[in-house]
This record gives structure tokens, C-alpha cells and sequence, in this order.
């Protein structure tokens, strides 16, 4: 019997296990017992075995899931905001990302002993996702032509390093207004 679309409570369950998982796990760490992460998305432990059938399982999907909410936010933002804003706006959710990622590191290495590799495709995504932004920036005429994605991200990442610790975040906002500083284009 092939696949069939999970009803709309199925969904919305779907969804509040992996925000409990990303929270939970983050804030507690990947020895987190499943009853906890079902407890606080308010659903039985039979409803988590249901959508995911062992912890790497869960924690995989958490990290693709906050991945794809990061990606998938590229034509929303281009809708609601002028190409350079989306740009900034995108950083700024690419930061929180990536704390999000650290705060999960002791689960995610749990699933990749376990085989997985929730960071298939991530890279491709990511830029993907922002070449996307960078080619409206271009388009509008509000970003350089000649910036790659991929030096963009590696940019990215290290300004992530900073927003670490919360105390940080404010210079990681500084720079990354660094950085879309350096990505605008100037008429000669």
C-alpha cells in the first residue's frame, strides 16, 4: 500500500515533535529520554514511535526539518521585502540556525554513529537558498555581481562563531551588517 498523506493532525503533531526535539534537545542534551521530548509537544509516546521509529530517526528529521525551514524561507522573504533586506533578514535566521545546529551537536553525532547523515544535501541547499537571494540582490541592483554564495556562507559561518553564546548576538548582528555592507553594490 503506497504512502498516504498524513491527515491534518497527524501533521500538526508531526511538527510540534520535531520543534520539542530541536528545543529539548538543544537545552538538555541527546541523552533527553523521548517520553520528555512527546511531553512537551503534548502527544503520547505512541504518537513519537509513529512518526519517528528510534531517537536518530527524530534527530535527523529535527536537523532536516529546521534546515528546510531555513531554506524554504527564501521566496517569502523575497515577497515581503526588498531583495537587500531579504538578504540581511536571511543572515540573521541563518545565525540562529547555526546555534540551533550547535546546541543539537551531541545528538546529531548520536545519529551518524548510528549511520545517518542528516547533512546530506545541506551544503546544496544552503547555497542553493542563497544564491537565490543573492541573484534578486543582483537582479534589483542592490548586491554585487560577482560575490559566489559559497563565499557568502563561508562568511556566514564564521560570523556564526560569534553568536555562540547570547551575550554575542549583538556583535553577530554588527557583523553581518558588516558583511552585507561588503555584499552592496556601488555604481561606479
Amino acid at each position: 500500500m503506497p504512502d498516504r498523506p498524513l491527515r491534518a493532525d497527524a501533521l500538526r503533531n508531526r511538527q510540534r515533535l520535531l520543534d520539542a526535539a530541536v528545543h529539548t534537545f538543544s537545552q538538555a542534551g541527546a541523552e533527553v529520554t523521548l517520553d520528555r521530548i512527546a511531553k512537551e509537544a503534548g502527544v503520547g509516546i505512541g504518537t513519537l514511535y509513529r512518526h519517528f521509529p528510534t531517537r536518530e530517526a527524530l534527530i535527523e528529521a529535527a536537523y532536516r526539518n529546521e534546515l528546510a525551514k531555513l531554506c524554504d524561507a527564501v521566496p517569502e522573504l523575497l515577497a515581503a521585502l526588498p531583495a537587500e533586506a531579504a538578504v540581511r533578514a536571511w543572515m540573521d535566521r541563518f545565525v540562529d540556525y547555526l546555534a540551533t545546529k550547535r546546541g543539537m551537536a551531541d545528538a546529531l553525532r548520536l545519529a551518524i554513529a548510528s549511520g545517518a547523515n542528516p547533512y546530506a544535501h545541506s551544503r546544496d541547499r544552503l547555497l542553493a537558498a542563497l544564491g537565490d537571494l543573492l541573484a534578486a540582490g543582483v537582479a534589483a541592483g542592490t548586491v554585487r555581481a560577482d560575490v559566489a554564495a559559497a563565499d557568502v556562507l563561508a562568511g556566514l559561518s564564521g560570523v556564526s562563531l560569534v553568536a555562540g553564546e547570547p551575550d554575542q548576538r549583538a556583535q553577530a548582528g554588527r557583523l553581518l551588517d558588516l558583511l552585507m555592507d561588503g555584499l552592496r553594490h556601488r555604481p561606479a
